[in-house]
C-alpha cells in the first residue's frame, strides 16, 4: 500500500509539472493570438485564451516596456556578458506572427552574471516592442536563451537588438533566400543548413538590463532581458520581406488570415521597476 501510493504521487506529480514545463515556453503556433486591437485574440484577451495565459493579463513583470534613461540605475561594474556561439544546423519557420531561426542542437551560449544559459532561437518582431525614451523602432531581435541550471532563479534570458532603417542588415542578407522560398512555396518551414549566430551584429559597451517576461503567449514572467543600447540598420526591403512572409500580411493556402501588418505587443506600465543601464561588453 506505501509503494503504490508513492507511485500514485508520483504520476500526480507528473502530470501537474508537465504542463508547466509545456506552457513556460513560447508558444510555436502563434495563430492562437493576434495583435489586432479589440480582436478577441488580440493582446488586451490573451490572458483570458488559456489559463496557462493568465500571466498575460494579471502579471506584475510584463514586457515589454519603454527603457527611459531617466529612471536607470547607472552601473559601472559589472560582471561581463560573455558570449560562446558556434555554428550549428538551424531551420527557419514561420510561426503565424514571425520569422523564427531555431538551433537543432548546441549553437552556444551567453554567460551572465555566471550563469549559462543555452542559444535556442532567434526571432524578429516589427515594429520594435520595447521603445527607447518613447521611440520605437522599424524592427527588434530577440535571441532566446534557456538554462537547466537549478540553481538558478531565472530559467530564460533574452539578448535584444532595435534596428533603425538604413543599411541592409548583413545576417538577414544571408537569411533573404529561405525566407524568400518559404513565401514562394507557401511553406512554414525552411532548412537552410548551418546559420552562425556570431554573424549576428550585437557587440555593445552599453546595455538595458531587467527582469520582465516573454512578450508572446503564455508571457511567462522571471525573464533577463538584456537590450542593446546601440540602435544597428536594416534596410526597408528587408523589414518589409520579414512583415511579408508571415502569416498576419498573407492568405496562405493552408491558412486564411487577414490580420495586420504588426507582431509588436505595446509597452506596459513598469513605474515599479527598477531597469539597469550597465557599462558592459558583449564580446
Amino acid at each position: 500500500m506505501h509503494i503504490g501510493f508513492r507511485i500514485w504521487s508520483l504520476l500526480l506529480l507528473l502530470i501537474i509539472l508537465h504542463p508547466i514545463r509545456i506552457y513556460a515556453q513560447e508558444v510555436e503556433d502563434e495563430r492562437e493570438f493576434d495583435y489586432i486591437k479589440g480582436s478577441r485574440k488580440g493582446p488586451l484577451k490573451w490572458g483570458e485564451l488559456h489559463k496557462e495565459w493568465y500571466a498575460c493579463n494579471n502579471g506584475k513583470m510584463q514586457s515589454p516596456i519603454d527603457l527611459s534613461n531617466k529612471r536607470v540605475d547607472i552601473i559601472h561594474k559589472s560582471n561581463k556578458l560573455a558570449r560562446s556561439y558556434k555554428p550549428c544546423i538551424a531551420i527557419i519557420a514561420n510561426r503565424g506572427h514571425d520569422i523564427a531561426v531555431h538551433w537543432e542542437s548546441n549553437a552556444g551560449s551567453i554567460e551572465i552574471n555566471g550563469t549559462v544559459f543555452s542559444l535556442i532561437q532567434a526571432h524578429w518582431h516589427s515594429p520594435s516592442e520595447h521603445t527607447i525614451n518613447g521611440r520605437r523602432y522599424s524592427l527588434e531581435l530577440h535571441m532566446v536563451h534557456k538554462t537547466t541550471d537549478p540553481t538558478s532563479k531565472h530559467k530564460i534570458a533574452v539578448i535584444g537588438v532595435l534596428y533603425k532603417i538604413g543599411k541592409p542588415n548583413p545576417f538577414l542578407t544571408k537569411l533573404i533566400p529561405n525566407i524568400t522560398s518559404l513565401v514562394k512555396e507557401d511553406k512554414e518551414h525552411g532548412h537552410p543548413g548551418v546559420i552562425d549566430p556570431r554573424e549576428i551584429q550585437m557587440s555593445c559597451r552599453r546595455y538595458y538590463n531587467y527582469i520582465g517576461s516573454l512578450t508572446v503567449p503564455p508571457c511567462t514572467e522571471g525573464v533577463v532581458w538584456t537590450i542593446s543600447k546601440k540602435v544597428r540598420t536594416v534596410s526597408l526591403d528587408q523589414v518589409k520581406l520579414l512583415r511579408d512572409a508571415v502569416h498576419d500580411a498573407t492568405c496562405t493556402k493552408k491558412f486564411k488570415t487577414t490580420a495586420a501588418k504588426s507582431s509588436q505587443r505595446h509597452p506596459v506600465d513598469w513605474s515599479m521597476r527598477k531597469q539597469l543601464r550597465a557599462i558592459s561588453d558583449f564580446e
